[in-house]
């Protein structure tokens, strides 16, 4: 059942949903199952080949407090206790969807209404199940299986997405069936990966925005045509399912599109414009970004290879020399704190200086690389500060706010001009700042971009909001999670729970949790918005946060940008020969 975490009694809907689908679903999975049984560059090599010889982080470590100035705990209980606060807001999100939302996408949380901003396939829903499991509410993933199991993959009306539905409702799906060995999900995750299939059927094997399942008919959705990372954001999923299904059709249309980008014309120096075109299979801009357009493609290019049990050597050394290339370009120290965050660039010559919250999931990914890849100690050093430096930042934009909230973006403040001269603006490159620094030599002493400035409520703060919302997103509380299991660094989990107490406080509402509308604003004005990420991603990374327990280890599953855990495989013999993997 799905009790009401608070009054420990049962929502209506779900036990009308009990009795009504109960008898259905055990006929459902005896079908479903059947069926699923048939079927570097040079200036980076340069500098990092010695910085191990003048700086070891982990012997170094700023102290470990909060910003209260308190030490951090590690005290077992008090942890727990954090972990039991994060799974009672989840109950209460949760509770809220299934009470008021009536199994639509997503639940309007500050009138308790409800919307199909998807496709009407309880996205909320499939988007939560691996968080239940994982937080063991059983109870709730047990009622949520009949949903699942009479869902229709059809619409006449309206076209899915093929991104959002790939990460958000397939990769539910998949890692609910991971977990739980449930053969009803991976027969509907069967389902769904074929009814999204024609996406691929495209001039260039780019696959389309979205598609309509019932008739097969796709359309484009962006300006640009296609936005890069939703052309390379569906290799874990499709290959995940393609080994559990031996159906070689997943792999070959997901893998394609790597094909094509390990092409050395579709890249600059391992940077891949935001903007493509599917019918030529080409960029169509000049604009490198690790953020809202780009940002999961270089997170699939790591993470394929390690769910792939490293077989996959050709996309792991896309994504090194993709990591290579955005610490020498796109990194960059603001002029006040000496705050290390990632920008944007135009023809990979005009910094935008902006930093936006999506792209504070590059921390995370930095510190699994370094966590997981066997690379040279310089090399492995050099991710490791990239990827400590720009999640304190994260941090900071949220502990500057009054509220506790960190903004959708960020304008950092430009370079300050050198000899009086305008024309003259230092570039601010992170990778210059280190290379005088190591030139000078500093042994034993704190690179630029790691010492961990303090939150500044008052006065000069390096940048302004450029967007002053925050979307309940979870791309910091990620890296926090990611950094805190790689270095035993205990500090990441404290600004974890800050964040957690700001959430807590300033977006929950009566029905739910909502985004905030002004970070800015003590007064925190709500927007009639919960994600289903929210349930997905947030929520499940403090969970996780605060839990001593390694539930999920990194060496043994790998998050999709969903935040949907799967499991690391090897692929057989036979696949290997089929798909021309070494």
């Amino acid at each position: 059942m799905l009790p009401s975490y608070n009054s420990g009694k049962t929502s209506p809907r779900t036990s009308r949903l009990r009795w009504r689908w109960g008898i259905i679903a055990v006929a459902a999975v005896l079908v479903v199952y059947v069926v699923a049984a048939g079927h570097q560059h040079p200036k980076v090599q340069e500098f990092v080949s010695g910085a191990s010889s003048y700086f070891d982080y982990s012997q170094s470590r700023p102290e470990l407090t909060g910003t209260s100035g308190k030490p951090v705990s590690s005290d077992p209980q008090l942890w727990a206790s954090r972990a039991d606060q994060v799974k009672e807001a989840f109950k209460h999100a949760l509770d809220g969807y299934l009470r008021y939302a009536d199994l639509q996408d997503e639940l309007q949380p500050l009138t308790g209404g409800k919307i199909n901003n998807f496709n009407g396939w309880s996205t909320t829903l499939l988007d939560s199940m691996s968080t239940m499991w994982l937080m063991d509410l059983k109870d709730d993933f047990e009622a949520a299986l009949p949903v699942v199991a009479n869902l229709s993959f059809a619409t006449t009306d309206k076209y899915v997405p093929f991104f959002e539905t790939t990460i958000r409702c397939l990769g539910g799906l998949l890692s609910a069936y991971a977990l739980s060995g449930e053969p009803m999900l991976l027969a509907r995750a069967d389902d769904l990966g074929q009814a999204l299939l024609p996406v691929f059927d495209t001039p260039s094997g780019l696959p389309m925005y979205g598609v309509n399942p019932s008739s097969g008919a796709t359309k484009t959705g962006w300006a640009y045509n296609a936005l890069w990372s939703e052309l390379t954001s569906c290799q874990l999923e499709y290959k995940y399912l393609a080994h559990l299904t031996g159906r070689t059709d997943y792999f070959d249309k997901s893998n394609y599109v790597m094909e094509l980008m390990r092409d050395e014309a579709a890249s600059k120096d391992g940077l891949y414009a935001t903007g493509w075109s599917i019918e030529k299979g080409t960029s169509s801009n000049q604009i490198y970004s690790v953020g809202a357009f780009a940002d999961s493609g270089y997170e699939y290019f790591l993470k394929q290879y390690l769910l792939t049990g490293k077989s996959e050597e050709k996309i792991k050394d896309m994504y090194l020399k993709s990591i290579r290339t955005i610490i020498n370009e796109l990194f960059y120290l603001s002029p006040t704190r000496n705050l290390l965050y990632v920008t944007d660039v135009s023809q990979k010559e005009k910094p935008s200086y902006k930093l936006e919250h999506l792209s504070c999931f590059l921390a995370g990914l930095l510190a699994l690389g370094a966590h997981t890849l066997d690379l040279p100690d310089s090399d492995a050093q050099m991710h490791r500060w990239a990827a400590q430096g720009l999640a304190h930042t994260c941090y900071i934009t949220y502990a500057d706010s009054v509220t506790g909230l960190g903004p959708d973006e960020v304008q950092f403040n430009l370079p300050q001009p050198e000899n009086g001269n305008i024309l003259e603006i230092t570039s601010g490159r992170w990778v210059e700042a280190v290379d005088k620094w190591m030139k000078e030599g500093s042994p034993g002493g704190v690179p630029p971009g790691l010492v961990m400035a303090k939150p500044v409520k008052d006065g000069e703060k390096d940048y302004a909001p450029r967007s002053r919302r925050y979307h309940l997103r979870p791309e910091t509380v990620e890296s926090f999670y990611i950094l805190w299991r790689t270095t035993g660094d205990e500090s990441w989990r404290e600004k974890g729970w800050e964040l957690f107490q700001a959430i807590n406080k300033h977006a929950r509402t009566e029905y739910g949790f909502a985004s905030v509308n002004d970070v800015t604003d003590k007064t925190a004005p709500k927007l009639n918005e919960m994600p289903s990420y929210f349930l997905a991603e947030t929520l499940k990374y403090l969970y996780l946060l605060f839990t001593d327990e390694e539930i999920i280890p990194l060496d043994e599953w790998v998050f999709n940008t969903e935040a949907h855990p799967l499991p690391v495989f090897k692929w057989h013999g036979w696949e290997k020969t089929a798909y021309s993997i070494p």
